[in-house]
Formats: structure tokens, sequence, C-alpha cells
């Protein structure tokens, strides 16, 4: 009897000291990883627990056997209830005092995750092969995390980002709105020429409009650090990549639909 195998997969923990707790993972990796020699790019996610939900028990298999694609290992951090601290700007929480542990989560991923990846697993250590992604809240975490420590990744994934995220309520009226931190965080931070970006949003994920500008204000967040990273002097189209899924909602089924395009951004050769 023959038997094939569409991926190799783990389920474990590894606890954190910054965190004070154990941190669920997942990983996933093609059905040669045991053979080869050659050691795999790594796609982090944000959110592990939502693995199934988003549809990648069907999604990786088909992306380890692209033709057009670079085999990768997948590794999920799942979140618990704590998320709307560990997630955020490691610079500082929001006005309401959410995200407070997001530095705490910033240095367990860079100081003890990737490390114990490195150590463990058959990953590359060129940080180019290194992609990190996440949705909402989880996407903002991404990109900050990314964004603030570049000499470990390549590439970041935003589905829907929390860039909404302020030190400040919003003020009508306010045109420049530099209250939402991540803009700041992308004029103070340091211009790093390999790194990659690729945003998602839908024109259906809310329908707040704080500005009354006709757009809602995902995509309006998502463009306006678009622009911030423009004039930092990353090339949109180029180092930045931006997908409106017309119709597509804040929900794991719209981001489960576009996920097959963002391996392919993060993995594919042409």
């Amino acid at each position: 009897m023959q038997f094939e195998s569409e991926f190799i997969g783990l389920k474990g923990n590894l606890y954190s000291k910054y965190l004070g707790r154990k941190v669920t993972f997942r990983l996933v990796a093609p059905p040669h990883y045991k053979d080869s020699e050659t050691p795999f790019p790594v796609l982090l996610m944000n959110d592990g627990q939502d693995f199934v939900n988003l549809e990648l028990e069907k999604t990786l298999p088909s992306a380890f056997s692209s033709k057009t694609g670079k085999p990768f290992v997948y590794v999920g951090i799942e979140a618990n209830n704590n998320r709307i601290q560990e997630y955020g700007t490691a610079s500082s929480p929001d006005f309401k005092g959410r995200g407070a542990r997001a530095k705490n989560y910033s240095k367990f991923l860079i100081e003890e995750f990737i490390p114990f990846l490195r150590a463990e697993f058959k990953v590359s250590k060129d940080a180019q092969d290194w992609v990190y992604c996440g949705m909402s809240l989880g996407g903002l975490s991404a990109f900050d995390i990314v964004y603030n420590n570049a000499q470990y990744f390549g590439k970041v994934g935003v589905f829907s980002g929390s860039f909404w995220w302020r030190n400040k309520a919003y003020a009508v009226n306010d045109v420049e709105d530099r209250s939402r931190i991540v803009l700041d965080i992308v004029k103070k931070g340091s211009y790093n020429p390999h790194l990659k970006f690729w945003f998602q949003c839908g024109t259906e994920d809310e329908t707040a409009d704080r500005n009354n500008n006709g757009i809602i204000d995902s995509i309006d967040d998502t463009t306006d650090v678009i622009k911030e990273l423009q004039e930092k002097g990353y090339s949109f189209p180029g180092d930045i990549t931006y997908v409106e899924l017309d119709g597509g909602k804040h929900n794991l089924k719209t981001w489960a639909k576009v996920f097959p395009k963002f391996t392919n951004w993060a993995f594919g050769t042409n």
C-alpha cells in the first residue's frame, strides 16, 4: 500500500519567562522535511489558534507542492485570553492601556522563540527567509515586531491590520491624525531596504468612517501606513503590495480566501 503525506505537523509549547506562561504553537512542514538537507524558509503567524478556520490544512499543502514557490515551514503561535495585552505596539500601550505586555511579547518572540526554532528545527538562519504575518490586532503586532527588528525578517503580511491603534482618542477635524501610534513608529524607525510589506483590506472590513471622507477606516488607516512607508523610502508598488478585496470582511473566511495569494507573494519564485 502506497502512502503519501500532505504535510508533517506537530503541536507543542514553550515556556516564556517574558510572558510568564507556556506558549502553544503549531508547526507544519512539507512532506520531505525529514529528508531535506537544506533548511527551510519560515512563515510565522500570530493567532495560530485560527489554523483550522483559516483553512490552512488545505492552503499549506497546496503551497508546499506549488511549482512556482519555495517550500517553507509554517509556525502558528497561539494567543490566549491575554491577547489584547500581548498584541499591540512594543513602544507603548494604546490610550486605553491595551497592549501593556506587547513589549514582553516582542522580547519573547525575538529572544526566546526564534532562537528556539533555529536550534530545534531545520529552518533558515537567513533573515531574508523569515516572514511574519497576522490578522487584525495580530497584524499590527507582526508589523510592529518586524519593523523594529528587521535584522530577523525579510517580509511581513498584515490582514485587516488594527492600524487605528492610537495614543489618544480621535479628535474630530484632526486632519493629520498623528495619534495613530504606527505612523510615528514608521517615521522614527530605521529604513531597511531588504524589507517587503504585504497589506490586505476588505471593502466591507467595517462601516466606520471617522473623518467622513467616504472611505472606511480600515482602508484609510492602511493606506496612510503605506504613505508613511513611502516617505521612509519604500516603493509602492515594489517593496509594498496592497490587496483590496471587494466585499471582503473582517473575518476568518475572508482572510482564508486571500491567504493563498499571500503565500505566493511570500514564497513564490515568479
